[in-house]
């Protein structure tokens, strides 16, 4: 008998096929994938339905730049802890809006698998494990918050 998930995620990716990937990917390691969206609205559609614990964001989405500011929504609103998927790391913004950090694409199986891991210890246990390969911490999980600008 398999464990139940333990990690309700959302995909907001453009990229249909590499949705599917993740999806299957993100099953694979444990998760419930809860929805998946191309665009704002929809992000925003299936978060304030399913209100995951984590969402992997692609930066620039269909109708934009948008993933920053899903994130900060995210993280503010629902609770959500989030991951940026990036062709482009300098697009992430400074401060990396409230996410636990960046994976350049393309990426493989392997380094997803790691990255879902780190999320996980930090959403269920709020530690910080080993930061994976390929994975670029947000600069406000490893400064005291005392040295943290607000926002």
């Amino acid at each position: 008998m398999t464990e139940p998930p333990d990690l309700r995620v959302m995909i907001v990716e453009d990229q249909a096929l590499l949705a599917m990937e993740l999806e299957l990917v993100l099953g694979e390691s444990g998760c419930e994938v809860v929805g998946c969206a191309m665009d704002q609205t929809s992000a925003f559609a299936v978060a304030e339905r399913e209100r995951p614990d984590l969402a992997l964001v692609d930066v620039n989405l269909l109708d934009g730049m948008t993933g920053p500011g899903i994130a900060r929504r995210l993280v503010g609103e629902y609770g959500s802890a989030v991951i940026f998927l990036t062709a482009n790391p300098e697009q992430i913004p400074d401060g990396f809006a409230g996410a636990l950090g960046a994976v350049s694409k393309p990426f493989d199986e392997a380094t997803i698998r790691a990255v879902i891991a780190f999320a996980r210890q930090f959403i269920l246990h709020r530690t910080l494990g080993d930061t994976p390969r390929r994975f670029r911490l947000a600069p406000w999980l490893t400064t005291p918050p005392s040295d943290i600008a607000p926002h």
